[in-house]
């Protein structure tokens, strides 16, 4: 019965996600898509709360790799897609995928689903904020290939990476937690520096998660 529950509290929770980003679409478009990018990983929580089963767990992911990828092409959930979808490219669909992926590993492969919640958050906070105070902070742009990043926006990751990390590596109890925190963090700022069009969603969270595994 809680698996039930939690499907609907999982789609309650994004639905009301998704109208409060409406009222940040007076703020801009890049506002609105920002605060569902952000607030859509918490539901990693709703998910270790509820869930006891790995097809229950995947179920809402799974979901919204197609709905994503429906609005993608018909810009159905317009407050979190671009104006011009080509230069975010498929992010919100390697969002869902990744959801997808660590909830079949963790909460099935290994059965440990707070394996998730750095690769999740680091995701959803990190590369979100970073994003947000890369064009909100005047900084030196820093360009890789057809990829532009910020100086403020790679700090920023770096910082709230670093924050994720070592909340998690403490509390678990990692010998040597802030140097791991300090490398994990750099990994994940140089990944999401060289990641194109949306890439970043897919290959940050399972960085970081390849590099817990390897603990």
């Amino acid at each position: 019965m809680t698996n039930i529950w939690g499907i609907v509290v999982s789609y309650l929770y994004i639905f009301l996600v998704i109208i409060g980003a409406k009222m940040f679409e007076k703020l801009g478009k890049e506002a609105s898509r920002k605060f569902i990018h952000i607030m859509l990983g918490n539901w990693w929580i709703i998910a270790i709360f509820f869930f006891n089963n790995v097809i229950w767990a995947a179920f809402v992911p799974a979901t919204f790799v197609i709905i994503n990828y429906i609005s993608y092409k018909k810009n159905i959930i317009s407050v979190m897609e671009r104006e011009d979808n080509e230069e975010e490219g498929l992010g919100t669909v390697y969002y869902a995928i990744s959801l997808l992926i660590l909830s079949i590993v963790t909460f099935g492969v290994i059965n440990k689903p707070e394996m998730g919640i750095v690769p999740v958050f680091v995701m959803a906070y990190a590369d979100g904020f970073a994003a947000v105070f890369g064009q909100k902070i005047k900084s030196k742009p820093i360009k890789i290939g057809e990829n532009t990043k910020s100086l403020a926006g790679c700090i920023t990751m770096f910082i709230v990476t670093f924050i994720i990390t070592s909340a998690f590596l403490r509390y678990t109890g990692v010998p040597l937690w802030p140097v791991y925190a300090i490398v994990m963090s750099l990994f994940a700022t140089i990944i999401e520096l060289f990641s194109v069009k949306g890439l970043d969603n897919l290959t940050v969270p399972m960085a970081m998660y390849i590099m817990l595994a390897v603990m």
